[in-house]
């Protein structure tokens, strides 16, 4: 007979993504990962896999979410402007003051595992291009709608925010000047002004 789980799997994994988001993947051992779960040590490998495969499926638990997340916020703002200001006022809000130090999980990933590992690179990679195909879509919707000039190149706008929104998930780990982060959104999402665009070459078609 096979024996029941006696623990929650999200939970498990939630309580993993904790302690890999606060220490990273190197500096986690399977005494943080088993402490944290509330699990013994047979239970996880039985459960998940060595550390590397729990790293994994606890990366794709987060940026499943992310992305979710971001998509949910994108879909519920009156205008796109004020759709993607949302989202930017979200990663920079004091309401993340808790987690902005430790950054984005999926960027720590980035920048810890992805240059030597090519599953990693790939992950991230992958998660990066997802957001810019949410970024277009929403673009596109405001072509549609007459929001936004019809001769608007959406997917380079598109992968354009994507790397914005990395610069200054990154940049808030550092706890940078207000009004400094507030410059750089206005000045970022410019872009989606719906006026003259004679001097915005790059963003047309």
């Amino acid at each position: 007979m096979v024996r029941k789980r006696e623990f929650n799997t999200e939970e498990a994994l939630d309580a993993a993504m904790h302690v890999f988001w606060l220490k990273g993947f190197e500096a986690t051992s399977l005494t943080d990962l088993t402490t944290a779960m509330g699990i013994q040590r047979p239970s996880l490998y039985a459960a998940f896999g060595d550390k590397m495969e729990l790293f994994e499926l606890v990366l794709r638990r987060y940026t499943t979410l992310h992305a979710a997340q971001i998509r949910a916020m994108l879909g519920h703002g009156e205008s796109v402007r004020e759709a993607f200001r949302a989202v930017f006022d979200w990663i920079t809000s004091e309401e993340k003051k808790v987690t902005a130090s430790q950054g984005c999980f999926c960027i720590n990933t980035m920048v810890e595992l992805a240059p030597h590992d090519p599953k990693f690179a790939v992950l991230t990679r992958e998660h990066q291009m997802y957001l810019a195909v949410i970024f277009r879509e929403t673009l596109e919707k405001g072509r549609q709608n007459g929001e936004l000039p019809e001769e608007l190149n959406a997917g380079l706008v598109a992968q354009s925010l994507v790397v914005s929104m990395i610069g200054l998930t990154v940049l808030m780990k550092a706890g940078p000047d207000r009004s400094f982060i507030e410059q750089s959104i206005q000045a970022t999402l410019s872009v989606l002004n719906n006026s003259d665009h004679r001097n915005e070459p790059l963003i047309l078609k």
